[in-house]
């Protein structure tokens, strides 16, 4: 039995029919998301399964991927729940939140978000300054180093993700975005 690589499979594809090109090169049709999505609103009323098979396919696709980032973040000694505050912080428009702010986000306990705040300030992956205006209120922002983490941290789960996007079929691919489109109201 011959092992053939994703570069070759592309290259085969023309002379073997049977052959699949990588799924990551195969466009997503929005007609075909947009009739999912469409069928998964329907079907969420009627016939519950078809509604399902969507859900499912998203909570793979989701599960994941998050799975991927936790495991990338662990390995620069980042609990998932620090990472993800990392990112909040960096992916807020000033690129600095406030303590409630932070707990708001990551749906937990102000006095948590305070805590989790505590530890990424000793890493040296935050820093916090209050208020101009009240000084009872604490903003917390990227350092340099934290965000050089974070850049780093991002490169590595790209390169996981790429790869496992790269396995799902366009039908898997199609069936969980037009479910993430149901859960957060889009349409095509």
């Amino acid at each position: 039995m011959t092992t053939i690589t994703k570069t070759s499979r592309a290259l085969i594809k023309s002379r073997d029919p049977k052959l699949e090109v990588p799924v990551a090169s195969q466009p997503l049709s929005v007609e075909r998301i947009r009739r999912k999505s469409d069928a998964s609103r329907k079907a969420r009323e009627g016939n519950k399964h078809l509604y399902f098979i969507g859900v499912a396919e998203a909570r793979y696709v989701l599960r994941k991927v998050f799975r991927i980032v936790e495991e990338q973040a662990k390995k620069f000694g980042i609990d998932p729940l620090a990472h993800q505050a990392l990112i909040q912080i960096y992916g807020s428009p000033d690129m600095e939140l406030q303590v409630n702010q932070i707990a708001s986000r990551l749906d937990i306990t102000p006095a948590f978000s305070s805590s989790l705040v505590k530890m990424l300030v000793e890493k040296g992956l935050v820093a916090r300054r209050r208020g101009d205006q009240d000084q009872r209120t604490t903003y917390v922002a990227m350092t340099d180093l934290g965000r050089d983490t974070l850049h780093k941290i991002d490169e590595n789960v790209k390169f996981h993700v790429d790869y496992f996007v790269s396995q799902l079929s366009t039908e898997e691919r199609e069936s969980a975005l037009s479910i993430l489109m149901f859960y957060v109201g889009a349409k095509l």
